[in-house]
C-alpha cells in the first residue's frame, strides 16, 4: 500500500479505526435504546425478562469475543481480524433486524458480541503501533469514537423509530460497516510491530517507510513470547496482569453502573427523572472531553500515573455527589465526573498497549477488555440492588466511589516490563 506523505498515510489508519469504533459503539448501546420500544405497547415484541436475557448474552459474546480475537490478532495479525471483526458484526447486525422472535435476536446479538468485544482491543494495537511515541494520544482519540457512536443511536432512534420502526435502527447500523470493510481492505496496512514479531523484517521495514515509522529489527537470539494467555500468568508478566484485569474490572463497572442507573440515583436524590437524564448527557459529553485531555496528560507525565490519578479524581467526585448540591454546582460535578470516571479506562487500555511487546500486545489487550466485560456485567447489578433496595443515593454513590479507590490501587501495582521498553 502506498499513500503520498507518510503524515497522512498514520492518518489514514486512525480514521479506519476510529470509523470501525463509531460502528462498534453503535452496535453496543443500539439494543438498549431499542428494548423500551420491542417491550412496550399492548403487544410487546418481547418481554423484559427476555430483554434481559438478550441484553446479557450480548456481553458473553462480547466478553468471548475480546478474550479470543485478542490471541487471534497476535497470531494472524492486526489487519485482516480487524477487517473480519467489522465484517462479522455487521452482517450479523444486519441478522438482527431480519430476527422473527426474541431467540433468533439473541442468537444473532451472541455471535456479533464477537466482533464487537474484538474490534476495540484490535483498533487499540493498531493506533498504538502507529502512534509514533504519543500512544495515549493515539488510544483515547480512537475510544471518542464510541461515544460518537452512543449519541448518533440516540439520533437515528428520533429519526427512524417512529417511521420505520425498530428493526430499520439494525438495518442503519449494519450499511456503513459495508461501505467500510472495503476502505480498510484497500488502505488499512498491517502493522509493523507485528510484522517485526513474526520475523518478516523486511515487510515491516517497507510499511515503516511508508508511514515515518522508526523500525528497528529484533535483536538475534532475543526471545519472542509467544501468542498466549499463558504467557500472561508468567512472571515478569503476572503481577501487571493481575492488575490490569482488576484496574479494567473496576473501569468498565463504573461505565457501565452509571449509564444506566445515573437517571434512577438522581431521582433517588429528589433531582427529578428530566433533570437525571440530561445529567446522564453531560456525563457522556464529559466522557468526551475528558477522553481528548487524558491521552495528551499520559504522554505528559506517564500513562501509569495518569490513569491512577484519572481513577482517585473520578473517586472523589462520585463521593461528592453523595451530598445534596445545589443544581448550579450539580452540572459542572457530573460533567467533571464523566471527564475522569469515563476515560479512566481508555488509560488502563493504552497502559497495556504501551507496555506489552508486540508479540503479545493484544492478547494482553483482549484479556483487559474481557475481564472488563465481566465488570460491565457487575455494574448494572450493583447498581440496580442499591436502586432497589432505597440506597441508590447516597450510597451507590459511596459504593462507586470506592470502586474508583480500588482501581487506582490496582492500577499503583503495574510496573514497566523491560520487554516492552526494549521492543
Amino acid at each position: 500500500m502506498t499513500i503520498g506523505k507518510s503524515g497522512v498515510a498514520v492518518g489514514w489508519v486512525a480514521t479506519l479505526c476510529w470509523a470501525a469504533v463509531v460502528l462498534d459503539g453503535f452496535d453496543l448501546v443500539v439494543l438498549g435504546a431499542l428494548i423500551p420500544t420491542l417491550t412496550g405497547g399492548e403487544t410487546p415484541w418481547m418481554t423484559a425478562p427476555e430483554a434481559t436475557f438478550v441484553s446479557t448474552i450480548s456481553l458473553v459474546g462480547m466478553t468471548l469475543g475480546a478474550l479470543s480475537i485478542g490471541i487471534a490478532t497476535d497470531s494472524l495479525g492486526r489487519r485482516k481480524v480487524m477487517i473480519w471483526a467489522v465484517a462479522a458484526f455487521s452482517l450479523l447486525t444486519l441478522a438482527c433486524g431480519l430476527a422473527q422472535n426474541w431467540w433468533q435476536l439473541g442468537i444473532f446479538r451472541f455471535l456479533a458480541g464477537f466482533g464487537l468485544g474484538g474490534c476495540l482491543p484490535t483498533a487499540i494495537a493498531m493506533v498504538t503501533e502507529f502512534s509514533r511515541g504519543k500512544a495515549g494520544e493515539a488510544s483515547t482519540t480512537v475510544m471518542t469514537g464510541y461515544h460518537v457512536g452512543a449519541v448518533s443511536t440516540a439520533l437515528l432512534g428520533l429519526l427512524l423509530l417512529p417511521s420505520l420502526g425498530w428493526r430499520a435502527m439494525f438495518f442503519a447500523g449494519a450499511v456503513p460497516g459495508f461501505v467500510l470493510v472495503p476502505l480498510m481492505i484497500r488502505y488499512l496496512p498491517e502493522s509493523p510491530a507485528f510484522l517485526l514479531a513474526k520475523g518478516r523484517t523486511e515487510e515491516a521495514r517497507q510499511i515503516g517507510d511508508a508511514f515515518g515509522l522508526n523500525i528497528d529489527a529484533p535483536v538475534a537470539g532475543q526471545p519472542k513470547e509467544r501468542p498466549s494467555i499463558a504467557t500472561l500468568l508468567r512472571p515478569p508478566i503476572l503481577r501487571n496482569s493481575i492488575a490490569i484485569w482488576v484496574t479494567s474490572f473496576m473501569g468498565l463497572l463504573l461505565v457501565y453502573a452509571l449509564n444506566t442507573w445515573l437517571p434512577a440515583m438522581m431521582v433517588a436524590a429528589d433531582y427529578g427523572l428530566e433533570r437525571g437524564l440530561w445529567l446522564l448527557l453531560l456525563l457522556n459529553a464529559g466522557a468526551v472531553v475528558g477522553l481528548i485531555v487524558a491521552g495528551r496528560v499520559g504522554d505528559a507525565i506517564g500513562l501509569k500515573r495518569a490513569a491512577v490519578l484519572w481513577f482517585v479524581c473520578g473517586g472523589v467526585l462520585l463521593a461528592i455527589l453523595s451530598v445534596k448540591t445545589p443544581v448550579g454546582l450539580l452540572y459542572p460535578l457530573v460533567f467533571m465526573t464523566g471527564c475522569f470516571v469515563f476515560s479512566a479506562q481508555v488509560l488502563v487500555y493504552a497502559f497495556t498497549a504501551a507496555n506489552h511487546p508486540p508479540a503479545i500486545r493484544a492478547t494482553a489487550l483482549g484479556m483487559s477488555a474481557g475481564v472488563g466485560r465481566l465488570g460491565a456485567i457487575a455494574g448494572p447489578l450493583v447498581g440496580g440492588t442499591l436502586v432497589s433496595l432505597g440506597m441508590g443515593h447516597p450510597w451507590g454513590f459511596y459504593a462507586f466511589a470506592a470502586v474508583g479507590f480500588v482501581g487506582a490501587l490496582a492500577m499503583l501495582g503495574t510496573h514497566t516490563l523491560r520487554s516492552a521498553r526494549d521492543a
